[in-house]
């Protein structure tokens, strides 16, 4: 490996926007992972970049660090992730992305019907919860979840 293949854990902050502590962080995490110098200092791979603009990015869509993670593992490490290598994870996340709009869809039109009738009592309501059935499913908002 070539050290000027290496960025210090201060280059890597400036070339993200990212607190050396929030590198860390996803250091952490298991989300990206440092070489040690003979002086135990951190060194990361360029591809790091794009790595921790990923992680920024998706966590804006949503997903947990669980999620990214998963999706990080399935890069190679050691050398820079293909367009091909982002390309699949990008059509695994836009699966994911397709099914919770759906549900945020969903969870839209029926609330602007709850509202928009006025009795906003789920527990009256002749549309949502008829005859009270969703008290049946146990405590709290069980028609919209």
């Amino acid at each position: 490996m070539n050290p000027n293949d290496l960025l210090t854990i201060g280059d890597l902050a400036r070339r993200t926007g990212l607190t050396p502590s929030a590198i860390r962080f996803y250091e952490d995490k298991g989300l990206l992972q440092s070489h040690r110098t003979g002086g135990n200092q951190r060194r990361f791979l360029r591809s790091d970049i794009r790595r921790l603009s990923f992680i920024l990015i998706v966590q804006k869509l949503g997903l947990s660090l669980e999620e990214i993670g998963g999706h990080l593992r399935s890069l190679p490490q050691g050398r820079t992730p293909s367009s091909f290598d982002w390309w699949k994870i990008s059509e695994a996340i836009r699966e994911s992305l397709d099914r919770r709009i759906a549900q945020l869809q969903s969870l839209r039109d029926n609330l602007d019907g709850c509202i928009g009738c006025g009795c906003l009592s789920l527990k009256t309501c002749k549309l949502y919860n008829p005859d009270d059935v969703a008290a049946e499913g146990g405590p709290g908002p069980r028609v919209l979840r």
